[in-house]
């Protein structure tokens, strides 16, 4: 993972404030170490099925309601105030689901320092794992493939035909919402104006 996250600086990389994944271990570090100004979001997606894995069977449902709830707000200090709110409701009946959500909280929610219009975008892993459907879908089809380079092509043109589509004009995060980031001051951190004070 580590050479993979280098090679894409080594192609010119450059400038990441944000990467969004699940929580393995080895993929954060490696994030860490070659990413390290880039804030890290854990996908929402992700840490809600691992704290509601924490609850028995019959709770789930609720639970993962309530936990909802909490990114349903509209700003976000209702959002970190709401996820504190979920987080000690459940203390007592699910202490394992609150310590869950204490630790996830910072990692959560890391896409709240970002322009709003980013949020629906960059706090799940959706994007890729479309595209790692898509290509199992293609693969399937083919089956059993005569070697390692056709397969190689094929992956390879699927992945071309995405980066076509994510060109400018057709950007998942176009130029213009990509303005809305403040320049890097070099401290690491992104100061983003809150969305209200450029209306």
């Amino acid at each position: 993972m580590m050479r993979f996250l280098r090679s894409m600086a080594g192609r010119g990389l450059s400038g990441v404030r944000l990467v969004t994944s699940d929580a393995h271990p080895v993929l954060r570090d490696a994030i860490a170490r070659t990413m390290h100004r880039a804030t890290w979001q854990r996908c929402r997606v992700h840490s809600l099925r691992n704290a509601v894995s924490s609850v028995p069977a019959r709770a789930r449902e609720v639970v993962a309601g309530t936990v909802r709830v909490a990114f349903l707000q509209s700003d976000a200090v209702a959002t970190r105030t709401q996820w504190a709110v979920v987080t000690d409701a459940f203390r007592e009946r699910f202490p394992r689901l609150a310590a869950l959500m204490d630790d996830a909280r910072e990692d959560v929610l890391a896409y709240l320092d970002f322009p709003a219009d980013h949020w629906r975008k960059v706090w799940p892993t959706n994007p890729l794992g479309r595209l790692d459907k898509e290509i199992k879908r293609r693969t399937d089809v083919v089956g059993v493939f005569p070697d390692e380079a056709s397969a190689l092509r094929l992956i390879g043109a699927i992945l071309a035909g995405q980066h076509d589509e994510w060109q400018p004009g057709q950007r998942y995060l176009g130029t213009g919402s990509m303005g809305l980031l403040a320049e890097d001051d070099g401290s690491g951190c992104v100061p983003v104006p809150h969305p209200t004070a450029t209306a």
